[in-house]
């Protein structure tokens, strides 16, 4: 009896996303910066790029909107804009879709590179210095998976019960930073679409799958890497307790009084987020992490989570 294909929007969309990663035009060889900003203007990525800049002189490329003003801040930094892909049908959340454009610019060209979040990541010395010998990945918290509910999840919707259950005691980590030769991010950025897949449906769509692929990847060994701690090259700030953390000299400090080169989610804290909107901002408004949804954002959200409620097509 003849085996009728798998069929599934994510399925559908990502043999698009195989061709648009093959249509990127690769940056120079050399280390490199890349990340993806949809749906931001140059207010809210100003600390990402105006402290970039002032210790990474190499290439940086940011997928972006079109917006005039937004692409001006981008030019007058040295940093390229690239055009988003044009997706036929549905598509997945930024999260996911930025690991095609990761994959095309990187390529398999020599070199380093952070491949990161934009909105909520600046830079305090060159974040690629020492170069990563191999893939690097970022432990997020002390604790293991099981304490963050949010991981878990998703770890369960992907790959279900029993794979979320053996998991569980691994470290918790960030698929926000990105360190090590360009090729290995590339391969790691396909493989998580990859994984993705998995239950064919749309949940491997959703934010949160990224964390789910990304951490199945490393733990169990689908590809290598070192695992980092928290406050070296990498901090991420949004589950250390805010009193622990301080802005001084200019720069955030870790609890261990060090100063991480690369710093995340300096945001989830007021009394780091405004002294460094004032230092990075370039004059520009100091955006609040969250902002209110219209009427139609809420319901096309409604929509997205319902549809992802629906059985799998078999």
């Amino acid at each position: 009896m003849r085996q009728g294909a798998a069929r599934s929007d994510y399925l559908e969309w990502l043999a698009q996303a195989t061709a648009a990663t093959q249509g990127f035009d690769p940056l120079p060889d050399g280390d490199v910066v890349v990340g993806y900003a949809t749906g931001y203007d140059a207010a809210d990525i100003a600390p990402f790029v105006t402290s970039l800049r002032a210790v990474f002189d190499g290439p940086v490329a940011l997928v972006a909107d079109a917006d005039p003003d937004l692409r001006a801040f981008l030019a007058r930094h040295a940093v390229t804009a690239v055009d988003a892909p044009v997706w036929r049908g549905w598509a997945p959340h930024p999260v996911m879709q930025r690991f095609v454009a990761f994959a095309g610019l990187l390529g398999e060209r020599p070199g380093g590179t952070l491949a990161c979040d934009v909105r909520d990541v600046i830079f305090q010395a060159p974040p690629l210095d020492p170069a990563p010998q191999g893939l690097e990945v970022f432990v997020e918290a002390d604790r293991p998976l099981a304490d963050h509910a949010f991981n878990m999840k998703y770890l369960r919707a992907l790959f279900g019960e029993a794979q979320a259950r053996r998991l569980a005691d691994s470290q918790c980590l960030c698929v926000g930073t990105l360190v090590g030769p360009r090729a290995e991010v590339s391969r790691l950025s396909r493989l998580i679409l990859a994984l993705a897949a998995t239950p064919r449906s749309e949940i491997g769509g959703a934010f949160g799958a990224d964390q789910a692929a990304f951490n199945l990847a490393i733990h169990q060994g689908l590809i290598g890497a070192t695992v980092r701690g928290n406050y070296g090259r990498v901090a991420t700030l949004g589950l250390t307790p805010g009193d622990r953390l301080r802005f001084e000299g200019g720069q955030v400090v870790n609890p261990d009084a060090s100063v991480s080169p690369i710093v995340h989610q300096h945001d989830r804290h007021p009394h780091l987020d405004a002294p460094v909107h004032a230092r990075w901002g370039a004059g520009l408004e100091h955006r609040k992490r969250v902002r209110p949804k219209s009427l139609g954002q809420k319901l096309g959200r409604l929509k997205a989570s319902l549809r992802r409620r629906t059985p799998e097509l078999r």
